[in-house]
């Protein structure tokens, strides 16, 4: 289904970025990794991205930084000549309660989880415009659609990721490329182990327990291949926001 395409895909390392590497790759997919700092645990995934006998190679980058971001686009381009479709996957958390928040938790998630992402869509637009076609899928939250108390910044990083895929939907629907927005609620992934799935909070999920990272992965496959659906957002949160 996605044979013959490359897939970028930030924060690739492990969790939710890792399974839509893995199922990209499993439908044919090339995959092009971008990872933080655990270099081994992107080696890991190439691998298993490699099982399926597609080319599958690892990227560090800081996301947040502009001109990094720019020289990982080009040694992409080197290696894959091209990109088809790209994933905004990379993210962190800075927790803490607005009235005692440092300004460097607020801007360092704001810079990775939104400013990433323009960054990669700003370097990639490129490739989208001369393929005349493409897909971006930006992960976002039910944060973004709920807030969280606690989590201002992670809300707000996440909530403009949604205006920044309308937008970019807009700009480059008649260029045949799509964008669209993947909102999770509590998926199961190192950044929720510590969670205790008894808590009330998972209680009142109408499906009665956390995701998985494998039904975020297959939400996105649908939209890698959905070319009648922009500037969407689709939650896989077992009924959390609705």
């Amino acid at each position: 289904m996605l044979k013959g395409k490359v897939a970028v895909i930030t924060g690739g390392s492990r969790g939710i970025g890792a399974a839509i590497a893995v199922k990209f790759a499993s439908l044919g997919a090339d995959i092009a990794l971008i990872y933080a700092g655990n270099a081994e645990a992107a080696a890991a995934v190439c691998e298993s991205c490699g099982k399926f006998g597609v080319k599958a190679r690892a990227y560090q980058c800081d996301v947040a930084d502009f001109d990094a971001a720019k020289k990982t686009v080009a040694d992409i381009k080197s290696e894959f000549g091209t990109v088809n479709i790209l994933v905004n996957n990379a993210g962190i958390t800075r927790d803490g309660l607005m009235a005692m928040m440092k300004e460097k938790d607020f801007d360092d998630v704001i810079d990775t989880n939104l400013k990433g992402a323009f960054n990669m869509i700003r370097h990639c637009c490129s490739f989208f415009i001369r393929n005349k076609g493409g897909s971006i899928i930006n992960i976002s939250s039910i944060a973004g659609l709920m807030g969280n108390a606690g989590q201002v910044n992670y809300a707000a990083s996440k909530a403009g990721l949604i205006g920044l895929t309308k937008s970019v939907a807009r700009e480059l629907a008649g260029k045949n490329v799509t964008c669209n927005a993947i909102a999770p609620g509590f998926i199961a992934t190192d950044m929720t182990k510590n969670f205790d799935e008894t808590a009330p909070l998972v209680a009142s999920i109408p499906l009665g327990r956390m995701g998985a990272v494998e039904d975020v992965a297959e939400t996105a496959a649908f939209l890698a291949t959905a070319g009648y659906i922009t500037g969407e957002v689709i939650r896989v949160d077992g009924g959390l926001a609705m």
